[in-house]
């Protein structure tokens, strides 16, 4: 072999191997963990007239590749007046627990990806209820079920290593008894840090 084809052939390796060496960087996995704030909105047959609540919580997950990954999230709502007047009061607070696997899709030359996750949530509503007249007429209730949960947003990352997250979520329905159920979505404003 002449000198300049075997120079070529070295440079070629090198360079290959270079790009394999950064693509293996690149998909070996990147964890997060974040804090998000954001709107809980109970609908169905009972809770057309319920309010909705303000949600924060914390959400963390794993990268095993750029596009894939999984994700839990904690969320929690403040206690939210259904209504309070002189006589009685109802209030409601909710809690979601969930674990997702995600897809994300970067768009080309740019830092705005968008987000899709499907998994498994526990949705809980806390009830209470306050008879302002009589006291023993007062009562809590909880009710909670399993099911698909899942979301659809926008992120965004404003360095390599900090990102931001609008996204809307959907929960499990609750059966509350005699037929109705209580189902319940949400939009949320995320942002986490990857280590």
């Amino acid at each position: 072999m002449k000198i300049l084809q075997k120079t070529l052939l070295t440079l070629a390796t090198g360079a290959l191997l270079s790009v394999s060496a950064q693509a293996a960087v690149n998909y070996a996995g990147q964890s997060y963990a974040g804090v998000k704030v954001g709107q809980y909105s109970p609908d169905g047959d009972v809770a057309n007239s319920i309010d909705d609540a303000i949600s924060y919580g914390v959400y963390g997950g794993y990268k095993f590749t750029p596009a894939f990954g999984i994700e839990a999230e904690y969320l929690t709502t403040s206690d939210e007046e259904v209504y309070n007047d002189s006589e009685e009061k109802s209030e409601y607070s909710a809690d979601v627990y969930g674990l997702y696997g995600t897809y994300d899709y970067v768009f080309p030359n740019t830092s705005l990806y968008a987000k899709g996750r499907l998994g498994i949530a526990k949705n809980e509503v806390d009830a209470e209820y306050t008879d302002k007249i009589i006291a023993g007429n007062s009562f809590k209730a909880s009710a909670s079920d399993t099911g698909v949960a899942g979301g659809l947003g926008l992120g965004y990352n404003v360095t390599p290593m900090v990102s931001v997250e609008a996204m809307y979520n959907f929960y499990p329905s609750i059966d509350i008894g005699d037929g109705d159920d209580l189902d319940a979505s949400g939009i949320t404003l995320g942002a986490h840090a990857k280590f």
